[in-house]
């Protein structure tokens, strides 16, 4: 050791060498606002909601919680979600159920989602109603196959008599058939195999009484058998069947620009489209004729048919004073009948959406407005260049088809009196111009068409307007 160590106290050993002993230490008051929140959470219970758990209960639950319009949905779903009282007080520190429900019903803004798109129940068939208006049309080939066979200038007149009552007669028959179908196929079938014998022998019988009994009442009886049997086909829903049986006509009117087929087959060709339409309308009811028969049904009353007839009466005289003059344009016409058909169903379905669209009475008629003059000139605007091609006069078939296809509309509906009565006062008026030369002549069937498509749309805008015939 270099030197002497001092033993004295308070030398330099004080410092390494002196056992030391703690002295007691005193406890720092602290402020009452910095006291530990840990400490607190520990030794205290919770005193109100844990915000943070709740809002995330709110968000996980928002999509369910927003529909609610009552906080009490929302208590319930919390029970379907399995929250009993216990885990609601631990877990998100509310007393009771309803208490996190109204939290929760109050945090997240209320959404109210629109019900999913339902079906379109009047969504129409395009294929069926294009291929209406074309059979509506076929017939026509067979007076051009048979033209060189008769005298047209003399026997027309006598056809057309038979035909005007066919359409009538069928128009009626149509609607007192879908008025049995109501009841079953088999009692709308019994309607029509009464009916449309009947029908045919009426039309006969009043084409043989100008005819004299000649040979072209032959020509007439066919005529009036198969638009008596085409008829039964066509409310059957049976078109293809029908078009299967035009299939000779088509054919040879198919090969007329390149080859003469001669009498027999001009004759006997439509002759085959005759007796194939009867053969296929009698296998057609007899299998409808074997359904079941609905028990305890009751007969409607035919004079609830009444003006169906009535208005097929009124627009086959109208089609024929337009014929007189155009014959094209009644073909024009005829082959518009398929898409006016459609649009008869488009109206419909366009309606229903708007009802449940409008929230006023007053912005349904606008909407149901609006539909109409949509549907109208979606009809009448593709007339137009068909007219122009045709070289028939837009004034008088534009007119025409408003006039037929608003009254069609107004009788999908059931008001079957107003588009008669009109359309009845327009036949007779161009009737009665075009018969005893009165004024205003050649214009009378024009005016008296637009006269009658202005009084319709009204009646459509009136009957229609409202949401009652759409619910």
């Amino acid at each position: 050791m270099s030197g002497p160590m001092s033993l004295e106290p308070g030398g330099s050993e004080q410092d390494t060498l002196a056992l030391r002993l703690a002295e007691p230490v005193r406890p720092r008051r602290r402020p009452r606002w910095a006291l530990d929140e840990a400490t607190l959470a520990i030794r205290l219970p919770r005193t109100g909601p844990d915000e943070e758990a709740v809002s995330a209960l709110a968000a996980e639950l928002a999509d369910r919680v927003g529909p609610a319009v009552h906080l009490y949905e929302v208590a319930a779903l919390l029970e379907a979600e399995g929250l009993s009282a216990s885990l609601i007080k631990e877990r998100y520190g509310h007393p009771n159920l309803f208490s996190l429900a109204s939290a929760l019903y109050e945090r997240v803004p209320r959404t109210f989602p629109e019900p999913a798109p339902a079906a379109d129940p009047w969504r129409p068939d395009t294929v069926r109603c294009l291929l209406r208006g074309v059979l509506f049309a076929l017939p026509g080939l067979a007076y051009l196959l048979t033209a060189p066979l008769w005298d047209a200038a003399r026997h027309t007149p006598v056809l057309v008599v038979a035909g005007v009552l066919s359409w009538a007669w069928g128009q009626a028959l149509g609607h007192r058939a879908h008025l049995r179908m109501a009841a079953g196929r088999r009692e709308a079938a019994r309607t029509l195999l009464y009916g449309a014998p009947l029908g045919a022998l009426l039309a006969t019988a009043a084409a043989a009484l100008p005819a004299g009994g000649g040979p072209v009442t032959l020509v007439a009886a066919g005529q009036s058998a198969y638009l008596a049997a085409a008829g039964v086909l066509l409310v059957l829903g049976r078109e293809r069947l029908l078009l299967a049986a035009l299939s000779p006509l088509v054919a040879g009117a198919a090969v007329l620009p390149w080859w003469e087929p001669g009498p027999q087959l001009r004759a006997g060709l439509p002759l085959l489209a005759l007796l194939a339409t009867l053969a296929v309308t009698g296998g057609v009811l007899r299998s409808a004729l074997a359904v079941p028969a609905a028990p305890g049904t009751l007969r409607p009353n035919p004079l609830w048919s009444l003006p169906y007839g009535l208005f097929g009466l009124a627009a086959a005289v109208l089609v024929l004073l337009e014929g007189r003059e155009e014959p094209y344009a009644v073909i024009v016409l005829t082959v518009s009948m398929g898409p006016a058909e459609w649009l008869l169903y488009r109206y419909r379905g366009l309606s229903v959406a708007a009802l449940r669209s409008a929230a006023t009475p007053a912005g349904f008629l606008l909407r149901s407005a609006g539909i109409l003059g949509f549907c109208l000139l979606a009809y009448l605007l593709p007339l137009l260049p068909a007219a122009l091609l045709t070289g028939a006069d837009p004034a008088v078939l534009l007119p025409l088809a408003a006039a037929l296809w608003t009254a069609l509309l107004l009788q999908a509906f059931g008001a079957a009196w107003p588009s008669a009565v009109i359309c009845l006062l327009a036949a007779g008026c161009a009737s009665a111009a075009a018969l005893f030369g009165l004024p205003p002549g050649p214009a009378a069937l024009p005016l008296s068409c637009a006269a009658a498509a202005l009084c319709l749309t009204g009646c459509a805008l009136w009957l229609l307007g409202r949401p009652a015939p759409h619910a």
